[in-house]
């Protein structure tokens, strides 16, 4: 029995040069940057306490990523925190939104009142007779 180290695979085949020797090529691509949890913008959202607390998601998902990343699996940590920086970009929108729809309302609002408080300016106006009231 053959106990020696490194073990090759006797049936996997060897490249040769034109002149008969073999050689091995490696290929090296460039390294992939490291996953990213989020984990500062989960905590914002989080702290934003937006509805249906998306942030607390967001959070959880980032520690995950974190976890995933520290031992090693980064597979799942780049899933993980792919799924995080997704709630955290629903927390926001959810955070910004309404806010923003409000203030519009209200500008169009007080805009709108304006002008029928200039076209009733007349009506306030008017200077009645006390004969008007018998």
């Amino acid at each position: 029995m053959d106990t020696s180290y490194p073990r090759e695979d006797p049936r996997a085949p060897t490249p040769n040069k034109a002149d008969g020797t073999a050689h091995t090529a490696l290929t090296l691509g460039a390294p992939l940057p490291p996953p990213r949890d989020h984990l500062i913008w989960s905590v914002f959202s989080t702290l934003y306490l937006n509805l249906c607390c998306l942030g607390f998601l967001a959070l959880a998902y980032s520690i995950k990523a974190r976890d995933q990343k520290v031992t090693g699996d980064l597979e799942a940590a780049r899933r993980l925190g792919s799924k995080a920086k997704r709630y955290n970009i629903l927390a926001t929108v959810w955070a910004l939104v309404p806010p923003l729809l409000l203030l519009v309302l209200v500008v169009t609002g007080a805009l709108h009142l304006s002008r029928l408080a200039q076209g009733s300016a007349a009506f306030f106006s008017t200077k009645f007779d006390d004969s008007d009231y018998d």
